[in-house]
């Protein structure tokens, strides 16, 4: 099974945990809401979200909860990524200029 096939079973909700994540880091700052869109548009494989709404899946959740718990799964990642771009004065994480860039 490949990774593309693995998200394509997340998709739908995945799209709902991106409103919420972008809901959530709605500011009247305009630079903040400049660096949570370059973050939110950076991408990635985002497994650890998928892995929690999957799981969700597997179980038969019902309820809206795993759309919030993959969403601070993602804030967790997120910000381990941007303090160790930061520590390290990164200018390029795969080949993107860094939000601290």
């Amino acid at each position: 099974m490949s990774i593309e096939s693995i998200q394509a079973l997340s998709r739908q909700e995945m799209a709902q945990v991106d409103a919420l994540i972008r809901a959530r880091l709605s500011s009247d700052v305009l630079l903040i809401n400049q660096i949570s869109e370059h973050i939110i548009a950076g991408g990635g494989k985002r497994l650890r979200p998928a892995l929690v709404l999957l799981s969700a899946g597997c179980f038969n959740y019902q309820g809206r909860a795993h759309h919030e718990l993959a969403a601070v799964v993602e804030f967790i990642h997120t910000a381990t990524l941007l303090h160790d771009d930061v520590v390290d004065e990164s200018e390029l994480r795969r080949g993107r200029k860094t939000a601290n860039a």
